[in-house]
């Protein structure tokens, strides 16, 4: 009975040890999270976004010859 209970907590050892596939969850987790932060960022800071866009472009404009 003894060698049963022995060769349980083993395998139980052996499986809870088993780390297979871990990395791949864990960089789709930091890759999702990454994502997410990104479309925030650019979500909130659209309108600067576009305002810097447009002083560029009027930058660019009066630097053109006329």
């Amino acid at each position: 009975m003894l060698d049963k209970l022995v060769v349980k907590l083993l395998v139980l050892k052996m499986w809870a040890g088993d780390e297979h596939g871990q990395d791949l969850a864990e960089y789709a987790l930091l890759t999702g999270g990454i994502a997410i932060l990104l479309v925030t960022a650019v979500g909130l800071l659209s309108g600067d976004i576009q305002a810097w866009v447009n002083r560029m472009g009027g930058w660019f404009t009066n630097l053109s010859p006329k």
